[in-house]
């Protein structure tokens, strides 16, 4: 595999101004690789969950920078085909994947144009946050519709706690993230993420939370390494508009603090769906 060394302008958004780039994508260009927000542990929760094999025929939704990718084809599935919405996302991800048995197309989550039954497991990770309520109901839908009976579906996303929150204080929490990310945040309590899976013919095998602290030392260092963060710490040092971002980022995770958790759910279809 190739390592992790990426060209800012290769970076989905690069052409934009950094106060109108999304969140996610000014995180990368200052050099963050790990742009989850349970970080690297609840993604190695999620890929343990999975527990892909050789046997399996595996599809990611929204690969990004193709972190979780290199992961799962350490498992060495029959199969690998990402499907990214973002080209440059989608060349920065090819780059990483085998001769054979992978690929990475430009596409949709939501319709992928992929056949039905062709995977035994799909997993997208911090995507299903940022769509409308029918946005969500598609995708998993569409996850339903590539998975054979029996097959495993995982997810890892930003969620709200309790379940019991104040609708007011939800939609002010949600402003706020918008706001801050530039880019749409909806995420669900606990209750609402199980409950969307279930309704869509899924029966949840496996949950794990963890506080969202993605911007915090402590998970940056775990996520990045010591020099990684030093690496980060000097782009944001030099860039004096992309450091009001990330500051601005970070006060908000911090103000709602405890209301965020980051969540990792792992799901079988269910026969009869």
């Amino acid at each position: 595999m190739k390592s992790m060394t990426l060209r800012t302008g290769a970076l989905p958004g690069a052409d934009l101004d950094v106060t109108r780039m999304p969140g996610h994508w000014l995180l990368a260009r200052l050099g963050k690789r790990v742009l989850r927000p349970g970080g690297r542990e609840l993604t190695e929760r999620m890929l343990a969950d999975l527990a892909i094999s050789p046997a399996d025929d595996v599809v990611e939704f929204a690969p990004g920078l193709g972190v979780t990718a290199r992961r799962a084809l350490a498992a060495r599935p029959a199969s690998y085909t990402g499907v990214e919405r973002a080209p440059e996302a989608a060349e920065i991800v090819r780059g990483y994947l085998p001769a054979s048995g992978a690929r990475c197309v430009v596409g949709h989550a939501e319709e992928t144009g992929l056949p039905g039954g062709s995977a035994t497991v799909v997993y997208g990770e911090a995507m299903l946050t940022m769509q409308t309520a029918k946005g969500k109901v598609r995708i998993v839908d569409e996850a339903r519709r590539l998975l054979r009976a029996g097959g495993r579906y995982g997810i890892h996303e930003l969620a709200l706690t309790p379940d019991t929150l104040d609708e007011g204080l939800k939609a002010g929490i949600e402003r706020e993230l918008s706001q801050a990310i530039h880019v749409g945040a909806r995420p669900l309590t606990e209750s609402e993420w199980r409950q969307l899976l279930a309704d869509q013919g899924f029966a949840v095998t496996t949950m794990t939370t963890s506080p969202m602290h993605l911007l915090e030392l402590r998970r940056m260092i775990q996520d990045e390494g010591i020099l990684g963060v030093l690496r980060i710490a000097w782009n944001v040092l030099c860039d004096r508009q992309a450091r009001a971002r990330v500051l601005e980022m970070r006060r908000v995770f911090r103000k709602h603090a405890r209301h965020l958790s980051a969540i990792t759910i792992v799901a079988t279809r269910t026969p009869a769906s």
